[in-house]
């Protein structure tokens, strides 16, 4: 079943009166319960492919369907329902909240969803003890590694049960240890039915993804599989 679904879709910014194509015209599906990378340079295209899957940014032209809702024409409350509702994030900066502790880091989706506390929280320690942090959910980041911050992260992404996981350079700033350990973390969501969607710049991480998505110039120009 399609999750994601880009119809020609092109992303245009101004570049001093000329139009420049961070997208152009791209044919993308993301099947449910895929794990895909989505690689390339800097500048090629692929941040800003999961900034419109994100809804983060929207099309200049196209269309996009997330799991079978038209995107573009959703003003920014319904965006910001739908990305609450569908879609969690991880990001290589951790973006955690610095007097906050684990558990009330990964509480705060549910905050804007209303899930009232008692259950905010016992949802929350389930998603710390998923990732293997069960122990840590009393501690601030301050007293975490970079690669607990990260599972926290991760965490918080999972609360809200989303239909997709959408990964900007989660390992970017980890050493070779800890990155190993988070992608294992990956592989494990995914053979559990987690839709995962990885943008990296490094062809280690893409191949932990049994499909893999090249980006150059705006477009893509290989989408291969591995058995």
């Amino acid at each position: 079943m399609s999750l994601v679904q880009l119809t020609e879709v092109s992303r245009l910014y101004d570049a001093g009166g000329a139009p420049v194509a961070a997208l152009d015209k791209i044919n993308f599906q993301l099947d449910e319960g895929e794990m895909v990378a989505v690689m390339g340079a800097s500048g090629s295209g692929k941040s800003t492919l999961l900034n419109v899957i994100g809804t983060l940014d929207r099309p200049s032209l196209g269309h996009y369907q997330l799991d079978g809702v038209p995107v573009e024409g959703l003003d920014e409350p319904a965006l910001a329902k739908l990305r609450n509702e569908k879609l969690g994030f991880v990001f290589q900066s951790f973006q955690l909240l610095p007097r906050y502790t684990a558990v009330e880091n990964v509480e705060l989706p549910m905050i804007y969803r209303r899930v009232p506390p008692a259950e905010r929280r016992a949802l929350a320690e389930e998603a710390l003890e998923r990732v293997g942090l069960g122990e840590r959910s009393r501690h601030l980041p301050t007293e975490l590694s970079g690669g607990q911050q990260q599972r926290v992260a991760i965490a918080r992404a999972l609360v809200n049960r989303p239909r997709l996981l959408l990964c900007d350079e989660p390992t970017g700033a980890l050493d070779s240890q800890t990155t190993r350990q988070v992608m294992a973390l990956f592989e494990s969501l995914h053979r559990g039915g987690m839709t995962i969607l990885i943008v990296t710049h490094d062809p280690q991480i893409g191949a932990y993804a049994p499909r893999q998505v090249t980006f150059r110039d705006g477009t893509i120009v290989a989408d291969e599989r591995r058995s």
